[in-house]
């Protein structure tokens, strides 16, 4: 099996970030009695100072090379990710697709209903490259502007609201496609370090959305270890 993260400035990680994708690496190596494999065109963190996806430096070093691979980039969205995700698919011979978008799209490029309709074209490319991908894909979770911002908050509700339906529409047995929970308790002012990016807690309640998803629906791996999502600290 062969997992391609694909998503966002939450993805991606910046620079002293362990990411997502390392805990959901952790939690694959625990629970996978079968070779798997992390696969994507890019392995880097963000750089803030270079304002570019150049840093190596993830808050554990022995996160291995090959492990942290993905498509993911800082004010990349499904209208970035949609053009590119044939050639992504194809080249890494991807199975499933692990995907957090929409954030990034709504508060800066599009609206709810042509956000949507980048989702279904990411959705139709993925399946040009492999006819029985399967995705899961994590709606929209509302960042501290919602919280000020009531049309960008209502932007959300709605493009989530669009993103069910595609799932909805567009799930075939061929392919499938998981809408996966919005982590139960995710709060931003606690899980995250500024009001959008997942610190230590956040990650480990994003990864567990992917992981549990992938085990009720298709019994792929096993359920998140619930004790993993006690805060770590930041190595020095």
């Amino acid at each position: 099996m062969r997992f391609l993260p694909v998503g966002d400035s939450m993805t991606i990680g910046a620079t002293g970030d362990f990411t997502w994708r390392y805990r959901l690496w952790q939690h694959l190596e625990a629970v996978c009695p079968t070779p798997y494999e992390i696969v994507g065109p890019r392995t880097t963190l963000y750089d803030p100072e270079a304002s570019a996806p150049l840093s190596d430096a993830y808050a554990d070093p022995s996160f291995p090379p090959g492990a942290r691979r993905h498509l993911a980039g800082w004010g990349e969205g499904w209208l970035h990710m949609a053009p590119a995700i044939a050639d992504a698919v194809r080249a890494a011979e991807a199975d499933v697709l692990l995907v957090s978008l929409g954030l990034i799209d709504l508060g800066f490029y599009t609206d709810a209903e042509q956000t949507a309709a980048n989702a279904r074209a990411f959705i139709e490319a993925a399946r040009t490259a492999n006819p029985h991908i399967r995705m899961v894909l994590l709606p929209v979770i509302p960042n501290v502007r919602a919280e000020s911002d009531a049309p960008f908050a209502a932007s959300c509700a709605r493009f989530n609201e669009l993103l069910a339906k595609a799932v909805a529409d567009l799930d075939t047995l061929a392919s499938p496609l998981l809408l996966a929970s919005r982590p139960p308790g995710y709060d931003i002012h606690t899980d995250t370090y500024d009001g959008t990016h997942p610190g230590p807690t956040g990650e480990h309640l994003l990864a567990a959305a992917f992981a549990d998803a992938m085990h009720q629906a298709w019994g792929l791996g096993g359920p998140y270890a619930r004790q993993q999502a006690a805060p770590q600290p930041q190595p020095a």
